[in-house]
């Protein structure tokens, strides 16, 4: 077992991904000598590796796949014989994260961060132990942040072979196009690879236990998205849920009954993705044996300044409550840097941004006007639709709108919910406008360039007191 004074540091990070990396970057900044610790053969996490990167650049190339079978023609482009080379978009996929994967290894070394490769366990408060390659090795610490992230839930009866049975690891790395694949799941995951095969060719049936798709995002937001994907060749079953499955060498038979009538029916795919959900991942990390407490679903249980039971440990992103989004993860992981260095640490919660990267897009930040009224608060909701928007007829894509749900009282906003071309892209000045406590009045009355998409934001920023002025 090998200790020296070089293994000594200020923080020990446990986890590269986005909330991982980015919080040992700004300890480094901050004059923490700092050392992260990697199972995995390259740095990233999920996100980087096998989650957000990837998927958004098989999104993006099965877009224009679609694109040129059905809508170039209508900008007078004629394409002949149009061909699938999944090899090709594969290698184009594999490249973008080779790039991103490497650009957080440059980092690292340019904010020299002490990278070590292994599984990291927590013996005490101030050690860790990595075993890796190199054998095992000491970390001595003053504090730690575990930034494991999280691993999908599976059924019991469905074993995953990312094959056949896939968790989107495995959907994104088929190696051909199947005929049929059953989604079980209609969350964020579900919707996004389903969409990326169901461009390519492949009948994809969603499955949902729910009968809603999409948690808590935005009703209205959603039924245009469903409406598209409808539209588009997707089967949806809501309030559905899969009761059973047999593998056989060609397909998959599931079992799935309704949850309102309880009938049973049966589904054959050639491939079934596995998306119910993510749970908080702490296998091997030692989280018992120093006495870190978590809630009954497996997370770690922090205080606001992201501390655990055990003060100088921290914990951050999918590990802890809240949403499982990387830039959440990243926020919380300035935070506990900049806790440990300054006494002072901040997330706003209340900021937090949705999106999900179909076609067209969904993005959210704050409350659904359904939520605000749960909540007792009396509101104003603006709504503004991309088809009345001179850039959206441009472009060819006028489905959907803005929505923005401010206070009657103050119109301070509350929350933004963007259906429609590029939502992702447009969300973030609803999200500025937020942060700085802005009312929709303010939104309103900034300038925003003419042409763009921006403009619907404004108009449904206006929209909020009925100012509207397009349309």
């Amino acid at each position: 077992m090998a200790e020296t004074s070089e293994n000594q540091f200020d923080l020990v990070v446990i986890g590269s991904g986005p909330g991982g990396y980015v919080g040992a970057i700004r300890a480094a900044q901050l004059g923490l000598k700092t050392a992260i610790i990697e199972k995995d053969p390259t740095l990233g996490g999920t996100c980087l590796n096998v989650g957000c990167i990837p998927s958004k650049a098989l999104l993006e190339s099965s877009e224009h796949f679609q694109a040129a079978h059905h809508d170039l023609k209508n900008h007078g482009v004629k394409v002949s014989k149009i061909e699938l080379d999944l090899e090709t978009m594969m290698a184009r996929k594999s490249k973008v994260v080779k790039e991103l994967t490497g650009g957080v290894s440059f980092l690292m070394r340019k904010n020299k961060i002490t990278v070590f490769n292994g599984t990291g366990t927590i013996k005490t408060a101030n050690t860790v132990v990595v075993i890796g390659a190199k054998g095992e090795e000491t970390l001595t610490t003053k504090n730690i942040m575990i930034a494991t992230g999280s691993v999908p839930v599976s059924l019991p009866f469905l074993k995953i072979d990312e094959k056949k049975v896939v968790t989107s690891t495995g959907a994104l790395s088929l190696e051909s196009v199947p005929k049929t694949m059953t989604v079980i799941g209609g969350g964020v995951i579900g919707l996004e690879m389903g969409s990326v095969w169901s461009r390519l060719g492949t009948k994809v049936t969603v499955v949902e236990f729910a009968d809603h798709l999409c948690g808590v995002l935005d009703k209205e937001c959603v039924e245009v998205l469903k409406k598209n994907l409808v539209k588009d060749g997707v089967d949806f079953l809501l309030s559905t849920k899969v009761t059973d499955a047999k593998v056989g060498a060609k397909a998959i038979q599931l079992t799935v009954q309704s949850v309102k009538d309880e009938k049973q029916s049966s589904l054959e795919a050639e491939v079934v993705l596995v998306a119910i959900g993510r749970k908080a991942f702490t296998d091997g990390l030692g989280c018992e044996a120093v006495g870190i407490a978590k809630d009954k679903q497996g997370r770690i249980e922090v205080n606001n300044h992201l501390q655990s039971s055990v003060p100088n440990i921290y914990a951050i992103g999918d590990v802890i409550r809240g949403p499982m989004l990387a830039h959440k993860a990243e926020e919380e992981g300035v935070a506990v840097a900049e806790f440990i260095s300054t006494g002072h640490g901040h997330v706003n919660y209340n900021t937090v941004p949705s999106v999900v990267y179909t076609h067209p897009e969904i993005a959210s930040v704050g409350l659904t006007e359904e939520q605000a009224k749960e909540q007792g608060l009396s509101v104003n909701v603006g709504k503004f639709p991309f088809l009345a928007n001179a850039r959206a007829k441009a472009l060819g894509f006028t489905e959907g709108f803005v929505k923005i749900v401010a206070d009657k009282t103050t119109d301070r906003i509350l929350g933004g919910h963007i259906v429609g071309p590029r939502a992702s892209e447009l969300l973030g000045e609803i999200v500025v406008t937020m942060e700085f406590s802005g009312s929709s009045e303010d939104l309103g009355r900034s300038f925003h360039s003419h042409p763009t998409l921006s403009e619907v934001v404004r108009e449904a920023a206006l929209a909020v007191e009925k100012r509207q002025r397009q349309m």
